[in-house]
């Protein structure tokens, strides 16, 4: 049984369909902004026909093994040609806060924000754009009847309802005061120095009132930070709002890949100033061994699921530049043990390494006992998982979550033992000043 394609106009932008399926409910963008080999499909779905969450008490293998059943039930479908990224199966977020359900942790820090850890819907068709081929497709799965393809289609040839206006009623606001920032920098040295951890990736949490169609925010943040994985997702409780630089897992023919980013600089005012702090970012021994410590860490991840003497670093402290900042970034490889799938893998590696620490249980123990509030879907992930087994998942940095005419962002960075405290301060706030002056 094949997937039915049918090729569309060019659509480099797909959020300028969202708004002809949005009625269809929990639709999903996962848009690459920056046309590179990372970002080079866009992908958008609406209409799941199941939605899968975390059921009280139950391990988090346990979900992902429902969710396993239920990718194995829509079963493989074939390509009538060059196969595409995704066609059919599981798109939505892993938050932050699944951890818990994968690992016994305090439970310390407030709960504000009414979210599953974990919601992933089944969906039997997509949208996706090639930037590189500049083509796009609707794309159905077997299962799917031919009169909902054509319903779909439909849809696109209507004019849809442009979204409400967007407004902040308040400005955004820091929830943590500085001092408060300086103790929990200063406990985690202590914690470095007892010989507890290594690195601990601490994140404050700001927060503005608000009113209007969060999907016009959206619009305004993807048009001043253009990354290769963003993402929109909304249903009956919220919103989420991702310009994420970041992937965190990919599997594609057994093949994994992670690219950590630890390292950062702000851009500067002039070409000049710009390329300095791009090579002091590069030259850095304090930023190398930090993100050296993540990959060493990854390594480790993806070894318990990948096949032995498979895992490799074929890049290590390359340079990216988005419009706010310079990263470092580096990439992990290894290819899947017998035996196993995206789902161990991703129990396996989650939550990402890079905004954890290292060890990474004991950092995320630490970052419970410091950080006032949950970090609900921030530094957890999103994307797909196919149902030919195929996954790719961001980490939902520079994610926003709209929820009661509320918005809340994130800030974060890691904090090794030479780290200094106004330093990593103003990372934070360099990390989400671009996020904050679009919607400003």
């Amino acid at each position: 049984m094949h997937y039915q394609l049918t090729e569309l106009g060019y659509q480099p932008r797909l959020d300028a369909w969202l708004p002809s399926v949005r009625d269809l409910g929990h639709p999903v963008l996962l848009d690459s902004a920056t046309p590179s080999q990372l970002g080079r499909y866009s992908l958008l779905s609406a209409g799941p026909s199941q939605i899968i969450e975390p059921l009280h008490a139950e391990h988090g293998r346990e979900t992902l093994a429902r969710l396993r059943q239920l990718l194995a039930d829509l079963g493989p479908a074939s390509w009538p040609g060059q196969p595409l990224p995704f066609g059919a199966g599981a798109l939505g977020y892993v938050s932050y806060d699944f951890g818990r359900h994968l690992e016994a942790l305090p439970e310390l820090a407030k709960a504000d924000i009414r979210l599953p850890d974990l919601r992933m819907g089944i969906h039997l068709w997509a949208l996706l754009s090639d930037h590189q081929q500049r083509q796009s497709w609707l794309v159905s799965h077997p299962r799917l009847p031919n009169s909902e393809h054509e319903a779909i289609l439909e849809r696109l040839r209507t004019s849809a309802v442009a979204p409400a206006p967007f407004h902040l009623t308040s400005a955004f606001q820091a929830e943590q005061r500085r001092t408060d920032y300086q103790q929990a920098f200063e406990r985690i040295q202590h914690y470095i120095q007892a010989g507890d951890c290594y690195q601990i990736n601490l994140a404050q949490r700001f927060s503005a009132d608000c009113s209007g169609d969060p999907w016009s925010a959206w619009q305004r943040l993807r048009q001043a930070c253009p990354t290769p994985f963003s993402a929109y997702l909304e249903s009956h409780d919220g919103a989420l709002l991702c310009l994420s630089p970041e992937r965190f897992l990919q599997v594609h023919d057994g093949h994994v890949e992670t690219r950590p980013i630890k390292g950062t600089r702000g851009r500067g005012a002039t070409p000049e100033q710009d390329q300095a702090l791009a090579e002091e970012l590069l030259e850095c021994l304090k930023d190398r061994a930090e993100n050296l410590m993540i990959v060493d860490l990854l390594r480790n991840d993806l070894g318990r699921s990948c096949r032995p003497g498979s895992v490799r670093v074929p890049e290590l402290f390359a340079l990216e530049t988005y419009p706010n900042v310079h990263h470092l970034v580096s990439s992990v490889t290894g290819e899947l043990a017998e035996g196993q799938d995206a789902l161990d893998l991703l129990a396996a590696a989650f939550p990402g390494g890079s905004i954890t620490g290292a060890p990474k249980i004991r950092a995320m123990q630490i970052i419970e006992e410091l950080e006032p509030v949950r970090r609900s879907l921030y530094c957890g992930s999103i994307g797909y998982i196919g149902c030919e087994g195929q996954m790719d998942l961001n980490i939902a940095i520079r994610t926003l979550i709209h929820q009661d005419d509320r918005l809340y962002l994130w800030g974060g960075g890691g904090i090794v033992a030479d780290s200094e405290a106004e330093a990593e301060y103003q990372e934070t706030l360099t990390k989400v000043r671009v996020l904050m002056e679009a919607l400003n």
